[in-house]
């Protein structure tokens, strides 16, 4: 309450320099609420000399001040109260203000010091040019300027090569992530810059370098799980599997101990880098994935290079954690890797059926096709593609997603039917050829429900890519009845299938080899060497490189539907081919 004073100011400044960090120490979060202490002591500056600035903005008021106020005495705890002002501005992402701050900071001997020059990053070299103010001994202070100035120039250079990564400038990253690794910070900042420095390696296509970022941030701080995780990834990358699986099992490992926060090593100073660079960037970076997270990731993983007995066991573990209420425990926001439960179960059934498991893969599909009974409408009429979504991570599943309600259905139509063709396949295996046959039945009929406005057969460009799986599922469904139709000597129903599996997609090896074999059953035999002279004519592969990539529930059944007897079959056609035209010759 009492009127500002020029000779009492610098005890004041220094005071509320010294409180605001106190401040800051005592909450530890982001600092972006101290403005207003500094803005009341701008204007006690202004009030001592007679000025005002009630109206003005906090750059204004800074202008103002540093232009107007020439008193020796005030300079330093000015200088210090800026440098209080820049990390507000940081922590609020303002560069551009920090920058019109430190030019009127900064002497004219400083400015030419601080001119940044082509390549230099302008608000770093005027932070660096930056004299700060000697200390009085009357005076003293619970964190230097000195220390502040280190500071913001380390959390600079670490949020502009964030903003740079984010904007795709990898170059420009790498270098402003480096300026800001050989800065001033604790060991758990030094490790998340190096992860950052790794991601940025990644997206730059340079593994190797990655991978050396991110052993420098685990040798920094080893509960640094995220570049454990991103260490992971980069393996999956290199294609090597062995150690990503054991990145992956250490991740799982240090997530189930728990544990606690590694504690900064620079504890006296009260505002720190963590404090200034708060960034969605940042946060994403060093997610902590939820040890079901990993779990999963282990899981498919295994089943991916066809670790059939680790898939099972992660696979069942993953699947108990469902029960006991994972979707209470990973985040809903979008962030988890984590796809749509009913996926996990069919993944899940197709590793079970690689075990030779087959009644628990009957049962685990059983469970998918309870679930999604009353999800699916009588009808699904597809005309045309809906306003585009955005794309939803895999995560989202866990909290619904925001979908059109069109699509969900699509969605869990495709799950269905994926369940009942896995139980085809399983039945099949057991000899079970009647049963297999119901199996498969029942999801053809399933896929009635879908009816493609004007097209019929081929799904195009203009419908969602949940279409696309449901036309391969009708296709691998029409393959495998058929095979059990082949089984059970009902050949003219096995061609019919084949024929249909070749409407739904025209020129399918399998489909086109089943019906070469079908026709030559049913003794058709000039008509099986020309389907197989027209199959050996096109272009291997063909097929196999259309639409998009199958979800993993469903590569099994890709793989069971393939022909086995192609050799067989092509010797046989062709021993006949030789015999007829022998006879015509003769």
């Amino acid at each position: 309450g009492l009127p500002a004073a020029l000779p009492t100011l610098p005890l004041e400044l220094t005071v509320l320099y010294n409180y605001l960090l106190f401040t800051v120490g005592a909450s530890d979060s982001a600092i972006e609420g101290e403005a207003d202490g500094i803005r009341q002591g701008l204007l006690r500056v202004l009030e001592a000399c007679g000025a005002c600035g009630q109206d003005l903005s906090m750059e204004e008021l800074w202008q103002k001040v540093l232009q107007e106020v020439t008193v020796e005495e005030l300079q330093a705890p000015l200088h210090r109260l800026g440098a209080l002002q820049a990390a507000c501005w940081l922590a609020a992402g303002r560069l551009g203000s920090i920058a019109g701050l430190f030019q009127l900071l900064s002497t004219a001997e400083d400015t030419g010091r601080g001119h940044c020059s082509e390549g230099q990053n302008e608000l770093l070299s005027l932070l660096k040019a930056w004299r700060v103010p000697a200390e009085e001994a009357s005076l003293p202070l619970v964190q230097s300027a000195g220390d502040l100035k280190e500071i913001l120039c380390t959390a600079a250079a670490f949020l502009q090569g964030l903003q740079e990564l984010e904007a795709g400038n990898f170059p420009t990253a790498l270098s402003l992530l480096q300026e800001a690794a050989g800065g001033f910070c604790s060991k758990k900042v030094l490790a998340q810059i190096y992860t950052c420095l790794g991601c940025c390696a990644q997206r730059m296509g340079k593994p190797q370098t990655a991978l050396q970022h991110l052993k420098r941030a685990l040798q920094a701080d080893f509960q640094c799980l995220p570049a454990l995780s991103h260490a992971a990834a980069v393996y999956h990358e290199l294609g090597e599997m062995d150690t990503e699986l054991q990145a992956l099992a250490l991740l799982y490992e240090a997530l189930e101990k728990n544990p606690p926060a590694a504690a900064s090593s620079s504890p006296y100073f009260l505002i720190r880098t963590e404090l200034l660079v708060r960034t969605p960037t940042l946060t994403s970076l060093l997610r902590h994935h939820h040890p079901s997270e990993v779990k999963y990731l282990l899981a498919q993983r295994c089943l991916q290079d066809g670790r059939v007995t680790d898939a099972v066991e992660y696979y069942l573990d993953f699947l108990a954690l469902l029960q006991e209420g994972l979707q209470q425990q990973v985040p809903l926001d979008g962030s988890s890797t984590l796809p749509r439960i009913p996926e996990v179960f069919l993944e899940a059934a197709s590793a079970l059926e690689q075990a030779e498991r087959h009644q628990d893969a009957i049962t685990v599909c059983e469970e998918v096709i309870r679930r999604t009974t009353d999800l699916i409408p009588r009808m699904l009429r597809m005309e045309e593609r809906l306003e585009q979504p955005e794309c939803l991570s895999p995560g989202a599943g866990l909290a619904g997603g925001v979908l059109s309600q069109q699509e969900e259905s699509l969605r869990c139509l495709a799950w269905r039917t994926a369940g009942y063709l896995h139980q085809g396949w399983a039945w099949a295996k057991l000899g079970e050829s009647k049963e297999a046959i119901t199996q498969f039945s029942r999801c053809l009929s399933d896929l009635l429900r879908v009816q493609l406005h004007g097209l019929a057969i081929e799904p195009t460009e203009n419908l969602p890519p949940e279409v696309e799986v449901l036309q391969k599922i009708r296709l691998l469904s029409l393959i495998g009845r058929g095979t059990q139709f082949l089984e059970l000597g009902r050949h003219k129903e096995a061609l019919l299938d084949f024929q249909h599996g070749l409407q739904v997609s025209p020129g399918d090896p399998a489909a086109a080899s089943y019906l070469v074999q079908a026709l030559w059953k049913l003794d058709r035999k000039q008509e099986a060497a020309a389907q197989w002279q027209k199959l050996s004519q096109s272009s291997p592969g063909e097929q196999e490189g259309k639409g998009s990539p199958l979800p993993l529930y469903l590569v099994l059944c890709l793989e069971q539907a393939m022909f086995p007897h192609s050799e067989t079959l092509a010797s046989t056609i062709q021993d006949y081919l030789r015999t007829a035209a022998q006879d015509t010759s003769s």
